[in-house]
């Protein structure tokens, strides 16, 4: 289990690119398994999760071919389908919660799959039913293994195209399905699907590779299947989530950054959410310029009542970025309710705020309530272990506010989403050591 040591207090300086959204990347490439044909994905993150899933294909016969630093040619020609069925691959794929997309393109093209209970954040109850419920429309049986807890998914006649409504707007939910009804017979419609811009983009390859995809954007989809897709070259988008880290990192240091190159129309409200913490940032072509500054004061809704900062399904606030608002607050002027609406357990690393001087409320598992006074009550360094990416990136902001040097374990959590995060800000002028344990 690695360590970070970070001396809090430097001011940073510079530019920065974010890397390529790891939850695109997770889509994109389990959707390579829906083609006998070379797919070309460029802008991968080289990131823990991303990897793990990357080996979890090649083992199960993909061509794996790395081009270049961030861009893979894969070609599912040649699948072992009986693979799906040993430890190995349950271990593996267990350890690793974006293999849940597999089953998706796995069912459609081979006619079955094994889901076993997947990994990931320890950010509480994260049911599957939209999952299931949705490729049993399509026909999908459904068959729960006692004995090795596991899934065995299986449509030996091929998937048929339905009318399907979702009972949330899942994000994996929706890819998956999106990714079966592909090849399946006939049209699929679905509604209350998922629309943020990496299920687009998603929509957007698929469509490359020789897919019919209505009502891209929409969380209304019709699908018309095909007997079988092509190849493509796809490019991820830039990750919104590190661009909202980055932002929070210089506010929170009072740092002036430019972050390049972040396609803006894809952030949707994420510049205006940092706005109502009173965070300036400036546009500047496809670039976020963060001016340097001393101090940010939280706005109040119209009437004088106190900001509530919630998520939402897309076009709302993404749940991942709930974690860095709230310990940016910590240090703003003025007062705001953190409403984490989709994971009870998420909210439950501040406690090691509170440790560190943060005036925070927990109120429940879902909302904190966050007393900001400035730098008037700054955060002082302490011990922290990363329950997960989030909460993770969270602690290592909250370290680099600080007064003195934190430590914070188990980084690997953090090196699950973002890309060598240490050198990366190091360039810029902060001071962090990684210890490898």
């Amino acid at each position: 289990m690695s360590t970070f040591i970070v001396e809090g207090g430097h001011k940073l300086s510079g530019e920065i690119k974010p890397q390529g959204a790891k939850n695109e990347a997770l889509e994109v490439i389990c959707a390579t398994l829906l083609t006998s044909r070379p797919v070309t994905i460029s802008n991968i993150p080289d990131i823990l999760d991303v990897r793990n899933l990357i080996s979890l294909l090649a083992d199960l016969g993909v061509k794996v071919e790395r081009l270049s630093q961030d861009t893979y040619r894969f070609q599912a020609d040649e699948i072992d389908t009986d693979y799906i069925h040993t430890d190995t691959f349950i271990r593996k794929a267990q350890s690793l919660r974006g293999s849940v997309m597999i089953i998706g393109p796995m069912t459609a093209r081979f006619g079955k799959a094994i889901l076993p209970k997947p990994g990931g954040d320890k950010i509480g109850r994260r049911r599957l039913d939209t999952h299931f419920l949705g490729l049993q429309k399509l026909g999908a049986n459904f068959r729960y293994v006692f004995e090795k807890s596991i899934y065995d998914i299986e449509a030996p006649d091929g998937l048929t195209g339905r009318y399907v409504l979702l009972d949330e707007a899942s994000i994996t939910g929706t890819a998956n399905l999106v990714m079966a009804s592909t090849l399946a017979k006939g049209t699929t419609t679905i509604y209350n699907a998922a629309c943020e811009p990496y299920i687009q983009q998603l929509c957007k390859m698929l469509v490359k590779m020789g897919a019919k995809i209505e009502g891209i954007g929409s969380n209304l989809l019709t699908i018309i299947g095909q007997q079988e897709l092509g190849g493509a070259d796809h490019r991820l988008l830039p990750d919104m989530i590190e661009v909202g880290s980055f932002i929070g990192i210089a506010a929170m240091t009072g740092s002036g950054l430019r972050l390049k190159d972040v396609s803006v129309p894809d952030l949707g409200i994420i510049p205006d959410a940092f706005s109502r913490l009173g965070i300036y940032l400036q546009i500047d072509g496809d670039d976020i310029v963060i001016p340097e500054g001393d101090g940010y004061e939280i706005e109040t809704f119209i009437d004088g009542s106190i900001m509530n900062i919630a998520d939402a399904p897309w076009p709302g606030l993404s749940p991942d970025l709930l974690s860095i608002f709230l310990v940016v607050a910590t240090q703003a002027t003025g007062s705001v309710l953190i409403h984490q609406k989709m994971f009870e357990s998420r909210l439950f690393f501040v406690d090691k705020l509170i440790d560190m001087g943060a005036r925070i409320i927990l109120c429940d598992p879902h909302r904190a309530a966050v007393i900001g006074s400035g730098k008037l009550h700054s955060l002082h360094a302490t011990n922290m272990v990363s329950p997960d990416i989030r909460a993770g990136i969270a602690m290592l902001i909250a370290a680099m506010g600080a007064k003195g040097t934190s430590r914070i374990q188990n980084i690997d959590q953090i090196d699950r989403g973002y890309e060598r995060i240490d050198e990366r800000l190091n360039s810029l002028g902060a001071k962090i050591i990684r210890v490898e344990d």
